[in-house]
């Protein structure tokens, strides 16, 4: 009886020993496991491909679903962070925010990509991730108008009289310098185009149009550190329906900058929102400063999202994001 008894523990200390070295061992979690506050994995996501603004070339644009709720990670680009073939280095970032993030860098390939694969892999918290994507038909997006609604991304510069630029971002739009510890103004304007609705036209209508699809001027004022500069105004709800109805000064714009590359960046006021009053030719500033620890090379990033919010909502239309290098000294 005693050796039954002893064969018996044994057994069971076998299985506990390799329930403990199983529960040790890194792999990417289950597709509905529960999110965690740090220690989790890091998923590359697509949001979609299209033609660039000019038609000449496409445009691959990611972003990245960081499941850690707090969790913030650095990852350099290499073996834990690489785009191949052809890499590492494709421009995505090396710093990644908790959650989902849409829209974080695109990637330009000729109209004759065809069928070429490009496959992203990360290593966080010792869990290796890997996403392959390609220009899928499925995932065909037109960055720049909502094929149901109209809907159409923000505007931006990066001057007050400079060039205009929407929806994915392609390069760096701008390059500034400065030093350790001083604050480096960052700035750009945006403006909205309000989306036209057919006159009569009612919410059912618009939600009714998007389904088919899917199968086939007054002065604006800025909301600048809380407080609201000018009149009142009328923002879109999400899916770019009919402002008429929004709150006064509620913003149909709003600017958040981001690290993407980078040391420690301090700003001083990472969301911006502006309220356009759904005037298109009048341009608003967004305004902050930078202030860097170290020095190096940075990105930073800024996402401007119109009332469909991010991920446009779901349908991945409609924001604008732009890349600034940063070189600090």
């Amino acid at each position: 009886m005693r050796s039954q008894r002893f064969a018996a523990g044994v057994v069971v200390t076998a299985m506990v020993g390799a329930m403990t070295v199983a529960a040790q061992v890194a792999r990417a979690p289950l597709v509905l496991e529960p999110l965690g506050s740090k220690g989790e994995a890091i998923f590359a996501a697509l949001e979609g491909w299209g033609p660039d603004k000019s038609g000449g070339d496409t445009v691959i644009l990611l972003g990245y679903y960081n499941r850690n709720k707090t969790q913030e990670l650095t990852i350099p680009i290499g073996p834990d962070n690489r785009i191949e073939p052809g890499g590492p280095d494709y421009g995505q970032p090396t710093y990644f925010y908790p959650g989902r993030q849409h829209g974080v860098f695109a990637i330009k390939v000729p109209k004759d990509f065809g069928a070429q694969k490009l496959t992203w892999t990360l290593t966080a918290n010792g869990q290796t991730t890997s996403v392959t994507f390609w220009l899928n038909p499925a995932y065909w997006v037109n960055f720049f108008k909502h094929p149901a609604n109209g809907n159409e991304p923000p505007v931006i510069k990066f001057a007050s009289d400079g060039a205009t630029m929407t929806g994915p971002p392609v390069g760096f739009a701008q390059t500034l310098s400065g030093a350790v510890g001083q604050p480096i103004q960052l700035a750009l304007w945006a403006s909205d185009v309000p989306t036209k609705v057919t006159e009569g036209e009612d919410a059912l209508a618009v939600r009714n149009r998007a389904s088919a699809a899917a199968r086939g001027n007054q002065d604006a004022v800025a909301i600048i550190n809380g407080q609201v500069i000018g009149g009142a105004g009328s923002p879109s709800t999400a899916g770019a329906l009919p402002r008429d109805a929004a709150p006064a000064n509620a913003p149909d714009i709003t600017v958040n900058w981001r690290k993407h590359r980078g040391a420690d960046v301090a700003f001083a006021q990472p969301r911006i929102p502006l309220v356009t009053k759904k005037n298109a030719t009048l341009f608003l500033e967004a305004a902050t400063t930078a202030t860097f620890s170290s020095p190096g090379e940075y990105v930073v990033r800024a996402q401007v999202n119109d009332t469909s919010g991010d991920g446009g909502g779901g349908d991945q239309c409609c924001w604008t994001t732009a890349l600034v290098r940063v070189n600090v000294k």
